[in-house]
């Protein structure tokens, strides 16, 4: 039998094999993706990092949309925010210590936890050498292997005790800049024929600035200080979402801190999560270049309407960037997010498309009302506005869901340190139903 059709013959097998009558799921109560029949996430777990909130519980059992909240180990992340561009000083430094230890850091602790950044953010050589040998067009990838990578210079690699997990998130932190910026300007030396820059990170920078400088050395203040506060905003969602779920369940198992982070950004690169920012930003693109008037309402609805109806663009009949499994009325992500892109759009000149991607926004979600007039209420994301910041920062799609992990390692570590640290910690097993009828073995011969 030809290898070819031994593959095509297989993956028919494979079809059919895979097939599952979608009445047994409700017939055996089965909440599938864990979700429940009103669309809320099934409860799984305790925590006390973080806090997502969308929907309050009303009497009957119903959901009542409400403004969305996002609460770091019970602070209000719009409180943070706020008061951290009110001062015009970088927070994400100041948000990991946070989401690390419990305790928001007063002067001296956060200089020193800064400090302790700084100097780990340098990588070991032969990493370095690594990143240079893994030279392909997925960044997600080379920081899954670099991370990977660092298991062989630890010397304490599976030590799962308090002090050495603080130790290796503290490591994992600092190091995910330097690995996202060095890979990409490996990717932009071996596929577009650009001169090779490795920029080693400088004394005194926090780490928005430390990327940007890495990554193109040139930057504004404001492009920083835009950069800082995407970090702070994606830092942290609570621990269903289904990369920091990963990293919980492979945690529950005691396996080592870098296979754990390692199956996060696995998780994260997959387009149903982390690669959303990059859909929006194609979107948009689409939608400058076929809506003549980017003033006309009518124009814009219609263009909604087409393309909820599988007519134009991709024809998935999504609006990419609208809608979130959580948030209603709003995303306060997305909120903060506008405040600071209205004034980089401003510096970069891009304040027509800023007003024009605002109207978008309003007329997306107004036309997905209407169109599906099925009485869920929906906002926009933080999607929605993250690629079309990163683009005016200057960077690269290749690198927009790294920037997400670079964010969220601080998530990700603070959900392991808790699953691992926990009395009467369990190991992650849900149960599958099994609906195949027994079957007769037969002997090859009578096949």
């Amino acid at each position: 039998m030809k290898k070819e059709y031994l593959i095509y013959k297989l993956s028919e097998e494979m079809k059919e094999a895979t097939r599952i009558d979608n009445e047994l799921f409700s017939k055996y109560g089965v909440k599938r993706g864990l979700r429940n029949e009103d669309g809320t996430g099934v409860l799984v777990g305790l925590t006390k990092i973080g806090n997502v909130v969308g929907y309050e519980r009303v009497e009957g059992g119903g959901l009542k949309p409400i403004p969305g909240k996002l609460f770091y180990r019970g602070y209000d992340v719009e409180d943070i925010v706020h008061a951290i561009i009110k001062e015009k000083r970088f927070g994400f430094e100041e948000v990991a210590y946070l989401l690390l230890s419990g305790q928001l850091p007063d002067k001296e602790a956060l200089a020193s936890f800064s400090e302790l950044i700084n100097d780990n953010m340098p990588l070991e050589q032969k990493t370095k050498m690594n990143i240079i040998e893994l030279e392909g067009n997925n960044i997600m990838n080379i920081l899954a292997r670099s991370v990977l990578e660092m298991y062989r210079f630890d010397a304490n690699a599976d030590d799962t005790s308090r002090d050495n997990l603080m130790r290796q998130s503290i490591d994992l932190i600092s190091k995910f800049p330097t690995i996202i910026a060095y890979a990409y300007n490996m990717l932009r030396h071996a596929t577009f024929g650009r001169s090779l820059h490795i920029r080693h990170p400088q004394e005194k920078l926090s780490i928005a600035q430390n990327f940007l400088y890495m990554l193109k050395r040139e930057y504004t203040d404001l492009e920083a200080r835009t950069l800082d506060l995407l970090l702070i905003l994606q830092a942290e969602h609570g621990g269903g979402n289904n990369s920091t779920f990963t990293v919980r369940v492979t945690s529950s198992t005691g396996t080592d801190t870098y296979s754990s982070i390692a199956a996060g950004i696995g998780s994260l690169k997959g387009p149903l999560h982390g690669g959303a920012n990059i859909q929006v930003a194609d979107m948009f693109h689409h939608l400058k270049e076929n809506i003549q008037d980017w003033t006309n309402v009518e124009e814009i609805d219609t263009y909604f309407t087409r393309m909820l109806n599988k007519e134009v663009y991709n024809k998935t009949g999504l609006i990419y960037g609208i809608g979130h499994a959580v948030y209603t009325i709003s995303d306060p992500r997305a909120l903060l997010l506008k405040e600071l892109a209205r004034d980089l759009a401003r510096e970069k000149g891009c304040e027509r498309e800023f007003a024009f991607l605002e109207l978008l926004e309003e007329r997306a979600i107004e036309t997905f009302g209407r169109v599906k007039n099925n009485g869920k209420t929906v906002s926009s994301n933080i999607d929605f506005y993250s690629g079309f910041v990163y683009e005016m920062i200057g960077l690269p799609q290749e690198i927009f869901t790294p920037l997400f992990a670079m964010a969220r390692i601080v998530g990700w570590c603070a959900h392991r340190n808790e699953e691992l640290n926990f009395e009467g910690k369990r190991i992650i097993r849900p149960a599958y139903k099994n609906v195949l009828d027994v079957q007769d073995y037969l002997p090859i011969k009578k096949r």
